[in-house]
């Protein structure tokens, strides 16, 4: 079976758009046919624990034009087939599902000109202790998106701009800069009812704006979820990078953890370094389940990999081999993932932020993944293939 799944892969045509002599110069998404007997550890995957993903996708692109151009991975229409065949697999049934993967899709793998690793981070949905009220403890806002504030695709005006948006806000009939971070935080937004929650720490806030979900506890012991609604426009700025630059953390040591020790033992420095960062995210109230990602769907925790949306595809199924960021140096972290989100920080042809959940063991795998690793994209296989 090995050998003919090889060959499969030898004779494999090119991904729709791209073909075999695609340039290798970095920075620029090449895939290479291959063959599942060729991924790592492809058979000691528990694959129908990826398979609700998928299908949570698939409700997405029923709800889009089957013209609708998916890049690399072709056009909806060429996945309507697949995800009906999914729809009906049942889950409790490995081989069932193994088989569709197997029978349905080929694996490309994904190179960044010639290089095929780069480099996976980890992400996971913040927990924050708040308040609908604010009073002494609870005195940092969480705020919903400003009705002023202007989105704008980039793509819709040129074809090389895809993947590209800027934001702002409307003045004198121009498109002009929304308020920077340490502009809100001094009060640009202040009394226009945007406060959503108010939280009772100004890092915990920060780290939901880096993450851009979160759960919120109250009082009460209820728990209400946010997600992404929206961002000012500004680029993003990573506050490590900066610890660096400054001296404060080695390159070799920085991880979230680290971060937090530095700024609670340095509280005031640690305020500037936040605002060093001009990116704001802005949030709203999800009921039912979540997080949201980019595509709009439910991420499942340990199965969604953010990307970059502007050279891969939502919804597409990949083949991720990195290593467990805790456990014994070189454990292999191998398992079959859905690319539903992004991220300002998700770069590059070969770059992903895996979603470990929520809770404890979350927050801790997420603060410290820093790994190189590959992935290999499972698409369509193509009529006599």
């Amino acid at each position: 079976m090995a050998a003919v799944l090889a060959a499969l892969a030898a004779c494999a045509p090119p991904p729709p758009g791209q073909t075999k002599e695609a340039p290798e110069r970095d920075g620029a998404l090449r895939l290479e046919p291959t063959s599942f007997a060729q991924l790592p550890g492809w058979g000691e995957d528990r694959l129908a624990a990826a398979l609700p993903a998928f299908q949570r996708s698939c409700e997405k692109w029923r709800t889009q034009p089957p013209t609708r151009s998916l890049g690399v991975a072709g056009k909806v229409a060429d996945w309507l087939p697949l995800c009906d065949a999914a729809a009906n697999i049942p889950a409790e049934d490995p081989r069932a599902v193994r088989y569709f993967f197997e029978s349905r899709f080929l694996p490309y793998q994904a190179l960044n000109g010639s290089d095929p690793d780069g480099l996976f981070t980890g992400y996971y949905e913040a927990e924050l202790n708040g308040s609908r009220t604010p009073d002494e403890r609870y005195r940092v806002p969480i705020y919903a998106k400003p009705e002023d504030l202007v989105s704008v695709s980039l793509g819709g005006f040129r074809s090389d701009w895809k993947g590209e948006r800027i934001s702002g806000r409307v003045q004198n009939g121009r498109l002009v800069p929304y308020p920077a971070r340490a502009e809100i935080e001094r009060g640009a937004l202040k009394d226009r009812g945007l406060e959503l929650f108010w939280v009772d720490d100004a890092l915990d806030a920060f780290l939901l704006h880096v993450q851009g979900s979160g759960r919120v506890k109250l009082a009460d012991g209820s728990v209400a979820r946010v997600g992404y609604a929206g961002d000012n426009g500004h680029p993003y700025v990573s506050i490590g990078r900066e610890l660096i630059k400054q001296g404060a953390i080695r390159r070799e040591d920085l991880t979230m953890p680290a971060i937090r020790e530095w700024i609670e033992a340095h509280p005031a420095e640690g305020i500037a370094l936040l605002a060093r960062n001009p990116r704001f995210i802005f949030f709203r109230e999800i009921s039912g389940e979540g997080p949201i990602g980019a595509q709009g769907v439910a991420l499942t925790p340990g199965r969604s990999l953010a990307v970059d949306t502007a050279l891969l595809p939502l919804g597409v199924p990949l083949w991720l081999d990195t290593t467990h960021p805790l456990q014994p140096p070189d454990t292999p972290l191998r398992r079959l993932m859905v690319a539903q989100d992004t991220g300002s920080a998700i770069k590059g042809p070969v770059r992903g932020d895996f979603f470990w959940g929520y809770g404890e063991d979350a927050a801790k795998w997420a603060g410290v993944m820093k790994n190189t690793g590959r992935y290999y994209l499972l698409l369509p296989r193509q009529p006599g293939a």
